[in-house]
């Protein structure tokens, strides 16, 4: 029971790190990239599927495409993109200059972040609520004593902190790296 429970929870914190890795801080990431879908034959792919994203200084991005009939696609798919950027293409690559982040867009970002954690937090609370149905479920069906299921809760609750100061710690880590300059 508490193995599932911890394996949901550890998908939950894995997602977190994944949806912060979108948001920008001072260096490039190529994660950066992984909400832009571009069409290449008849559906949309991520950037990644249509060719190779390589970071070749701090704060630029470079993609080189695969085939070059899909450049100018992949250009207007990341202009497009909310990520607030313009590309720059020389026909072979497209590059992609990070401006420096403002004072302002930076605790925008945090705020972001911390709305991202707190998602992930409800997300591990609702996990704990339906561990504990299922204890009260086996206590009203006499599966289980009174002080079993006490001590079963008390240590769902245990894992459910650890996995909260785990969110913590993630969102903290975050927060630094955006408001580092």
């Amino acid at each position: 029971m508490f193995k599932d429970l911890e394996v949901k929870m550890n998908k939950t914190i894995e997602a977190l790190r994944h949806e912060l890795a979108t948001i920008r801080t001072g260096r490039a990431n190529a994660a950066l990239l992984d909400q832009v879908r571009v069409p290449y034959y008849g559906s949309d792919v991520p950037v990644s599927q249509v060719g190779s994203i390589s970071v070749p200084e701090p704060r630029m991005l470079m993609i080189s495409p695969w085939e070059k009939s899909v450049l100018e696609d992949l250009e207007k798919a990341i202009m497009s993109s909310d990520i607030g950027v313009t590309p720059s293409s020389d026909g072979e690559v497209i590059r992609i200059i990070l401006p420096e982040l403002t004072e302002e867009r930076r605790k925008e970002f945090v705020k972001q972040a911390k709305g991202m954690s707190e998602k992930s937090k409800v997300s591990i609370r609702n996990l704990r609520r339906d561990a504990n149905d299922d204890v009260k479920k086996q206590i009203k069906d006499d599966a289980l004593p009174e002080d079993e299921a006490k001590r079963l809760q008390d240590e769902i609750q245990k894992i459910t902190d650890k996995f909260i100061v785990e969110v913590d710690a993630v969102i903290e880590k975050k927060e630094q790296d955006i408001l580092t300059v």
